[in-house]
């Protein structure tokens, strides 16, 4: 799927078929260690639960945060497109629209609050 395409869908993650637990790039489900997991899209946004700003190894400041989805699994990502210090805890945050990491690491941006209406 399209980069542009998976971000329309929602976030993916995987849900056990044997216990139903829900997990974010897990080859085991963390419940009952089943290989059997299928993956599922999120009904999303993810919500802050925690969020910290650090500077090493680039010497810039960034965010680091973990974000819950409601299907009750938790991301470490990055919050992008705002000043790393005004992420807080409770904000919802969605999928980065156009930003392509080859690291690999997850990317968010957050809810436009006057566009409430408009999350899925």
């Amino acid at each position: 799927m399209a980069p542009a395409a998976e971000a329309d869908a929602g976030f993916v993650y995987q849900r056990c078929r044997w216990c139903g637990t829900s997990s974010f790039r897990r080859l085991l489900c963390p419940v009952c260690a089943s290989s059997d997991l299928k993956t599922e899209h999120s009904t999303g946004p993810g919500i802050v639960v925690q969020s910290r700003v650090v500077n090493r190894g680039t010497g810039v400041a960034r965010n680091e945060s973990m974000v819950r989805f409601p299907e009750d699994f938790v991301v470490p990502c990055r919050i992008v497109g705002t000043a790393p210090h005004m992420v807080w805890v409770g904000a919802a945050v969605r999928p980065a629209r156009g930003a392509h990491n080859d690291s690999g690491e997850v990317v968010f941006e957050l809810c436009d609050p006057a566009g409430d209406d408009d999350l899925r």
